[in-house]
């Protein structure tokens, strides 16, 4: 591969077609997506991308970040001028056979997902060992990108981007059979609309059903229930337990399970273990904020799966409904902050 200039994607051109990716073993072509049909009501009419083009019609921008084993760079379409996340995943010879498995994984999820709750899909290619997907762009960067400028968020921009995951989850959980294992800030996009998607399924997992379980440990380890942390078997309720996590970060201004606010490191994995498994629960503080928000937490963040609640059940939670009829706008806040692409990478 030569890049005569930085900025530029340079590919073979020589283009060999898939029709299937039922296997890991790949060449160099196109991975065409499994048809959308229109059988769900979160179903995303893709209009602004309904062109046909190749790897060579996009030119890298700036990388926008790193997700579970690819790095992401903002590419814009040299002609039409469309902008596209451009997810670049190694398929370097001497990956395991169990990595190159769950690399496919993460693609077969992508393609099968139709939710606007849930970064779109829309193509992509094999090229000298690596695999690029070409997905929703989102021009606001990522909750931690929020957290970083603005280090709290009041309750009801939280209720209007906890009622958008949620449903996403539902989706995930309910419809798809699908447990993310990595929802964090830095997972959850923003648009300038307001809309928030759930982005990098690299570690997510598919159930025969959801009641199904796994024991896999992967994801972040920060974010993780007790049941994943200890190695025990987990369900979809997991995801739940990080949501709460996440929701209480962005709320106190800094990781639950830190002591401080004054920006200390996080713990290592053994501070983690025995403060997930052993001790009680992190909550929200009671003298700081409403008891809709304290419940919410709470409802999230039980050692206990069966006391846990589910994303379904929690779409109902008071905490959500409270601001339903508020017209919050999240694009307002967002935006009012710089962009993230002034941020260093």
């Amino acid at each position: 591969m030569k890049n005569k200039k930085p900025l530029k994607l340079s590919v073979p051109s020589q283009v060999n077609q898939i029709t299937s990716v039922s296997t890991a073993t790949f060449q160099d072509g196109e991975l065409h997506p499994i048809s959308k049909e229109k059988e769900s009501p979160n179903y995303i009419e893709q209009s602004e991308v309904d062109f046909e083009f190749s790897l060579e019609d996009l030119e890298a921008v700036k990388v926008v970040g790193k997700g579970s084993g690819g790095v992401v760079q903002l590419v814009r379409h040299k002609w039409r001028g469309n902008s596209f996340a451009l997810k670049e995943i190694s398929m370097q010879m001497n990956r395991s056979e169990e990595i190159q498995k769950q690399i496919l994984q993460e693609l077969r999820i992508h393609q099968a997902l139709q939710c606007s709750h849930v970064v779109g899909f829309y193509h992509s290619f094999h090229r000298s060992r690596s695999i690029y997907l070409v997905l929703e762009y989102m021009d606001r960067g990522s909750l931690a990108d929020v957290l970083r400028q603005v280090k709290t968020i009041l309750e009801p921009y939280l209720a209007v981007v906890c009622k958008q995951v949620l449903q996403g989850l539902v989706y995930l959980h309910n419809e798809k059979h699908v447990i993310h294992r990595d929802i964090k800030p830095s997972n959850l996009l923003v648009n300038r609309k307001g809309e928030v998607k759930i982005t990098d399924f690299g570690v997510s997992a598919t159930l025969v059903s959801p009641k199904g379980q796994r024991d896999t440990l992967v994801g972040t380890y920060s974010y993780m229930s007790p049941e994943r942390i200890s190695g025990s078997t987990y369900d979809c309720t997991s995801d739940v337990w990080s949501l709460g996590m996440v929701v209480l970060e962005c709320a106190i201004g800094r990781y639950p399970y830190m002591q401080s606010e004054d920006g200390g490191s996080c713990p290592d994995f053994y501070e983690l273990w025995e403060a997930i498994v052993q001790n009680p629960p992190p909550s929200a503080p009671p003298d700081q904020f409403s008891p809709e928000f304290c419940s919410f937490v709470s409802a999230c963040l039980q050692k206990e799966t069966e006391k846990r609640t589910s994303s379904v059940d929690l779409l109902s939670h008071p905490f959500i409904k409270k601001f339903e009829d508020k017209d919050i706008d999240l694009g307002i806040l967002v935006g009012s902050l710089e962009s993230p692409m002034n941020f260093p990478r």
